[in-house]
């Protein structure tokens, strides 16, 4: 097990098989990124006018299928 972990911590991805078929894949962990500061986003996220209206929000709940 050591030697998967320091093959994925290389980068390298592991897949592991059991009865010739893949059973699991093993892949480096990608640490996310701290936002939480104010403005963090800036400038990378557009809400066009109508980003919270009626059509939108129908059309997000009927991607989740539910019914707004």
């Amino acid at each position: 097990m050591f030697r998967i972990i320091e093959r994925v911590e290389s980068g390298e991805e592991i897949f592991i098989d059991r009865v010739d078929a893949p059973a699991a894949k093993v892949v480096p962990l990608v640490c996310r990124v701290n936002r939480t500061a104010i403005g963090s986003l800036g400038g990378q996220l557009d809400l066009s006018g109508d980003w919270d209206s009626s059509h939108t929000n129908d059309e997000i709940a009927g991607d989740f299928g539910i019914s707004a």
